[in-house]
């Protein structure tokens, strides 16, 4: 599933270091047999790619979205949601469309000019590209989900991954992930962007 939430009428939900590490511990704690494949924290919204285990997606978000709603509200004194109505799901369940959605999310902060290039990426530390290259260690994210796609050899697999990522800097690649969301029969990004608005919106199922 790629979740993404964002702060209410687009507000910051991160306003600094303190922010962002109580967001991954509470992630961390809450975590259980899931796997978080890749991720992304931005000032006002966050991407996460996960793969679910006995616990359900809803019950994860859940206790992750409140808890740190009222740890932001007492932090920055404030009250009132802080979330964007729910966040929203898209399945995931085609390995071209991970690979796809791995890049995606981890370039968000490139795209968005937090950081300037693919060096600036492998040190922001709120973002799963890093852990993925072995620039930073996160015990939570799932490593090898993503290095297994790039081939068995982890080094090789890593070069392969960046090479990846960096293609999509290139070609300023632009999927839709949001709105109608992505037809469960399309397994190559091009075939998807190829369908009509309509076709969107009458065959997608996928939004939970």
């Amino acid at each position: 599933n790629h979740v993404i939430f964002r702060g209410i009428e687009r507000r910051v939900i991160f306003q600094g270091p303190a922010d962002y590490k109580e967001f991954l511990g509470r992630l961390a704690l809450v975590k259980g047999d899931t796997h978080f494949i890749a991720w992304a924290l931005m000032p006002n919204h966050g991407h996460l790619l996960i793969r679910t285990g006995l616990q359900s997606l809803s019950r994860l978000m859940r206790r992750l979205l409140t808890g740190y709603a009222g740890y932001f509200n007492r932090r920055h004194r404030r009250s009132g949601h802080l979330f964007q109505n729910r966040y929203k799901s898209i399945v995931c369940d085609e390995d071209t469309y991970l690979k796809s959605l791995v890049r995606y999310i981890h370039l968000n902060p490139l795209k968005a000019g937090l950081v300037k290039d693919m060096k600036s990426l492998a040190r922001y530390p709120w973002c799963g590209h890093g852990a993925l290259i072995g620039e930073s260690k996160r015990d939570w994210q799932s490593i090898d989900d993503v290095l297994a796609c790039f081939g068995k050899d982890r080094s090789s697999a890593i070069r392969r991954y960046l090479e990846y990522v960096e293609e999509g800097i290139k070609t300023k690649e632009k999927i839709n992930f949001l709105g109608g969301g992505l037809i469960r029969s399309a397994g190559v990004v091009d075939a998807v962007l190829s369908r009509t608005r309509e076709e969107y919106q009458a065959s997608d199922a996928r939004i939970l």
